[in-house]
C-alpha cells in the first residue's frame, strides 16, 4: 500500500473508535431528493454515506484505499444487515442490488470508472482534480453529483487539512464540472473554508 494511504489507517481506526462521523450535513438534508438507483461514493472512509444511502434500499459501490476503513466499513453494513460484496480496483463495477454495497480497494489516483453506470455520485472531504472528467462520464443522464470538501480558507482556521494541494480556490468548484448542469452551489467561512456542489448530467432523470 502507498505510504499515502497507509496513513489513513491509524485515523480511520481511531474515528472508529470515537464513534465515527456523522453524514455531512449536505447529503442528510438532500437525501430525500437524492436519485435511487446505483450509487458511488468516493473515498468513501469508514463508511457513513454509504450506510445511509444502502439503507434506504439502494445498491451502493463503496471506494476507498484503506483497508482499515473498508473493513470497518463491512462490519457496520452487516450490524445492519445489509450484504457485502469485496472487490478490488482499478475498474470500478457498479452494484445494482438494492442493499448491497460493493466496497472497492483502491488508489484512487488509479481508479478507472465505468461510463454512465451511476444514478448518483458522492465525492466528500476528497480533492483528486484529474479524476472530475471520469466522474462526468460515470453518471447515468440524469444523474446527480454531490461534491463537497474543503477550500484554501481552510487554512485560516486552526484545524483541517493545511496542504493547499488538496484545496479548492475560491470559485473553483463552481466550473469543476462543466459539462453537468449545476443546480446548487455555496462556498462557506464560518469556523472552516468549504464548497458545495450539486450538479446533474443531462437527459433522462433517474
Amino acid at each position: 500500500m502507498p505510504a499515502n494511504l497507509s496513513k489513513w489507517d491509524p485515523k480511520h481506526r481511531a474515528a472508529a473508535e470515537n464513534g465515527g462521523a456523522e453524514p455531512a450535513s449536505i447529503v442528510r438534508e438532500l437525501l430525500p431528493l437524492l436519485p435511487h438507483g446505483p450509487a458511488l461514493d468516493l473515498a468513501c472512509g469508514t463508511g457513513r454515506h454509504a450506510l445511509l444511502l444502502a439503507a434506504r434500499n439502494q445498491p451502493v459501490t463503496a471506494v476507498d484505499g484503506s483497508n482499515v476503513a473498508l473493513e470497518i466499513l463491512a462490519e457496520r453494513a452487516r450490524a445492519a444487515h445489509l450484504a457485502v460484496d469485496f472487490a478490488a480496483g482499478p475498474e470500478i463495477t457498479a452494484e445494482t442490488r438494492p442493499r448491497h454495497i460493493r466496497i472497492v480497494r483502491c488508489d484512487l489516483e488509479m481508479a478507472i470508472l465505468p461510463e454512465a453506470s451511476f444514478a448518483l455520485i458522492l465525492c466528500i472531504h476528497y480533492l483528486q482534480r484529474s479524476l472530475h472528467p471520469q466522474i462526468e462520464r460515470a453518471l447515468f443522464p440524469g444523474g446527480m453529483l454531490v461534491f463537497e470538501t474543503f477550500t484554501r480558507a481552510q487554512l485560516e482556521f486552526a484545524s483541517g487539512p493545511r496542504n493547499p494541494a488538496f484545496l479548492l480556490e475560491s470559485g473553483e468548484l463552481r466550473s469543476a464540472f462543466p459539462s453537468l448542469e449545476l443546480l446548487f452551489h455555496r462556498e462557506l467561512r464560518a469556523g472552516q473554508g468549504i464548497a458545495t456542489l450539486v450538479a446533474q448530467r443531462a437527459g433522462g432523470r433517474t
